[in-house]
């Protein structure tokens, strides 16, 4: 846990390891949400936007296709690992 200071104009640093933790570099832009006593501060964009494939592009996977049997399988394998 870090500890900041505000200062007379209400700015503080954020610290360092948590900058490159996050990897916030200069010009990061940042939301400030208030939630009760709390304020929660998040990256603007966290994620680049997902742009989707049309429909009717190929299918990725290009290896042999599995029959429903051997889905099934696989399936029931992982069911029985009891995670």
């Amino acid at each position: 846990m870090e500890t900041v200071k505000l200062s007379s104009k209400g700015q503080f640093v954020l610290p360092k390891a948590i900058r490159d933790l996050l990897k916030w570099g200069p010009g990061t832009e940042l939301v400030i949400l208030e939630r009760g006593n709390d304020v929660i501060i998040r990256a603007a964009k966290p994620f680049a936007e997902t742009v989707l494939e049309p429909a009717d592009a190929p299918a990725v996977y290009s290896g042999t296709p599995l029959s429903i049997e051997d889905m099934d399988r696989a399936i029931a394998a992982e069911m029985g690992k009891g995670r």
